[in-house]
């Protein structure tokens, strides 16, 4: 049985906010400013004329519902990697209200409620991405073990980075996460 738990730079962690966070972008196939925007965010881009991208897709292209609420959770994306969580915060909500079951939505909801130091919400809006089924899980898991940290559950963040490693091997962010805990037995 696992007992005490220290996370041995955890004011690091929370001075951090959402910068550390992981943000789920979503694919929007069909050509022009919608997929270039989708293309951008999934890429990790961060300039602002990607985010032009996104607004002028929403302003002139005919977009079906779902690319519709995936272009502003993409135009968001962008606004989270820039720390403006208030507009980010807009973009998720205004994606919610169109497809109120979008997990990568509220993953990004979540990750801008950490910025806005918010943890509470965060974990619920993670906590139901999660539920519904993401993209990318390893992602949620680990905004969700951030949104734990800054509440002081740490078994519970330390369980997050652990999941998060295990889903995406590959990426370095969880494991960096988990060197700084020390997990003893009792």
């Amino acid at each position: 049985m696992l007992g005490r738990w220290t996370g041995a730079a955890v004011g690091a962690v929370l001075a951090m906010g959402a910068a550390g966070s992981a943000q789920a972008a979503i694919t929007v196939l069909g050509g022009g400013f919608a997929q270039a925007c989708s293309e951008a965010a999934v890429t990790g881009e961060v300039d602002l004329k990607f985010e032009e991208l996104c607004t002028l897709a929403l302003e002139t292209e005919a977009l079906n519902l779902r690319d519709r609420a995936g272009t502003l959770v993409n135009r968001g994306v962008f606004k989270l990697r820039r720390q403006e969580y208030n507009a980010a915060l807009r973009d998720f909500e205004a994606a919610l209200k169109r497809q109120p079951e979008m997990g990568e939505a509220l993953v990004n909801r979540g990750a801008a409620r950490i910025g806005l130091k918010a943890p509470e919400a965060a974990l619920a809006d993670i906590t139901r991405a999660i539920e519904l089924g993401v993209s990318e899980p390893a992602k949620a898991h680990y905004n969700r073990a951030l949104a734990y940290e800054k509440l002081g559950d740490l078994k519970s963040a330390w369980l997050d980075y652990t999941r998060a490693a295990e889903l995406d091997p590959e990426w370095d962010a969880p494991r960096k996460e988990l060197a700084r805990f020390t997990v003893t037995r009792k």
